[in-house]
């Protein structure tokens, strides 16, 4: 008994998606949900164009084309293999510090300053209904019989 590839494979791919931390990569599809659909799109008709009566030789314009998408293309690929791997580390550092301040440290402060806001907001409203009430109430009282008359003399 030998066991296939497939059968292995079919092993490692059961015990990756086992495991709750890791989810499944799609390398067709690399942005799901449009983070860069606008921003980072440049092709050499978005940077490089010549108006009518403006044109180059015919060869110059395709060499352009050629050299600035394989440049282009390359010079990603090269960077993101230097770069990638560190950079990758450098953001998910932050945003774990970042998730660990706002858990630790924002959410109970927003918690502790609503519950502290909702006393001083009791003690407040007590403060108001017991002096100001009484007094506004006997100032209603007492304008309550004033009648404003409008006349216009001419």
């Amino acid at each position: 008994m030998t066991a296939t590839m497939a059968d292995i494979n079919n092993g490692y791919e059961q015990r990756f998606q086992a495991n709750g931390h890791h989810k499944e990569i799609d390398l067709i599809n690399r942005d799901p949900k449009q983070v860069n659909e606008d921003i980072v799109k440049v092709d050499f008709e978005d940077v490089i164009a010549e108006p009518d009566g403006t044109h180059s030789l015919d060869g110059v314009w395709k060499a352009s084309y050629t050299t600035f998408t394989v440049s282009k293309y390359w010079c990603y690929r090269i960077l993101s293999g230097i770069l990638g791997i560190p950079v990758a580390l450098l953001w998910g550092f932050l945003f774990a510090c970042l998730s660990f301040c706002h858990i630790w440290a924002v959410v109970p402060c927003i918690k502790s300053c609503l519950i502290e806001s909702q006393c001083l907001s009791r003690i407040y409203s007590l403060a108001i209904h017991t002096f100001c009430d009484p007094l506004f109430e006997a100032l209603a009282k007492i304008f309550s019989s004033v009648r404003v008359v409008l006349r216009k003399e001419v």
